[in-house]
């Protein structure tokens, strides 16, 4: 864990050359700002971000061992009792979920239409595991892990259909929350009121890596009206990214 909030500038450079590296499987420096924001906001250190996650259909997930790193660093613990090929099982428990033997085979993937792609023709094994360490943790102790799919669940899920993404950011203001004095405010374009109230740091990055992945894996559109978009929501929430940025010393 990291209490320590690098610099939104610093991570900028990071995520330029975590792209430009090709690897951790993040496609642009906007994806892995995004991630990276994230990883910030949950208290660990940016970089982390391309240690343990991926970006599926648009869409953060967290790699199978690092979930399953999480759950352990807060008490978990698996035993794994049967692990081949057609079948893999383990044992998940942890002190505020009890204790749950969980089963995947080959045969059940296969029936409920898993097993079609190259991942799990080649590697099976490592596909069963995955399926039992998402499905283990989420039930026994899903606080380590909340929101949070892993790349082999989302790869899966079939694509969205197209229903209209919000282009238009400052066409959210009509979910605007009630603001409560001294919250954290994200503000987005075109709008002199704010869109979404946090009551802490973290919170308000999180929202903001939120809003910034939105704009980015925006379907409609392109390259330059994307880095517009980013620079306008990057121009009217300044103060904040000032504020949480430690880029001076505070007395």
């Amino acid at each position: 864990m990291s209490n320590a909030l690098v610099p939104v500038a610093d991570i900028e450079k990071m995520a330029v050359a975590i792209a430009k590296s090709k690897m951790f499987g993040m496609k642009t420096a906007d994806e892995a700002f995004a991630l990276m924001l994230i990883a910030q906001a949950e208290g660990m250190h940016p970089a982390i971000a391309a240690r343990d996650y991926h970006v599926i259909q648009g869409r953060p997930t967290l790699k199978a061992d690092a979930m399953l790193a999480r759950f352990q660093n807060a008490g978990g613990k698996v035993q794994w009792d049967v692990y081949t090929d057609a079948e893999v099982t383990g044992t998940f428990s942890h002190p505020s979920g009890g204790s749950l033997k969980l089963t995947w085979t080959f045969a059940q993937a296969k029936s409920i239409g898993l097993t079609g792609k190259d991942n799990w023709k080649n590697y099976p094994r490592a596909m069963l595991r995955a399926r039992c360490i998402s499905e283990g943790i989420r039930t026994v102790y899903p606080g380590c892990v909340v929101g949070t799919y892993t790349a082999e669940e989302l790869e899966e899920i079939p694509k969205p259909k197209d229903m209209g993404m919000v282009e238009e950011v400052a066409a959210v203001v009509e979910e605007v929350k009630t603001v409560p004095d001294g919250a954290f405010k994200l503000y987005v374009p075109n709008s002199d009121e704010p869109y979404a109230a946090f009551h802490t740091e973290q919170e308000w990055m999180a929202g903001y890596a939120d809003m910034f992945d939105r704009i980015t894996n925006s379907r409609k559109m392109d390259a330059a009206e994307k880095a517009a978009k980013l620079d306008s929501l990057k121009a009217c929430n300044l103060d904040m990214l000032d504020y949480v940025t430690p880029l001076k010393e505070t007395v």
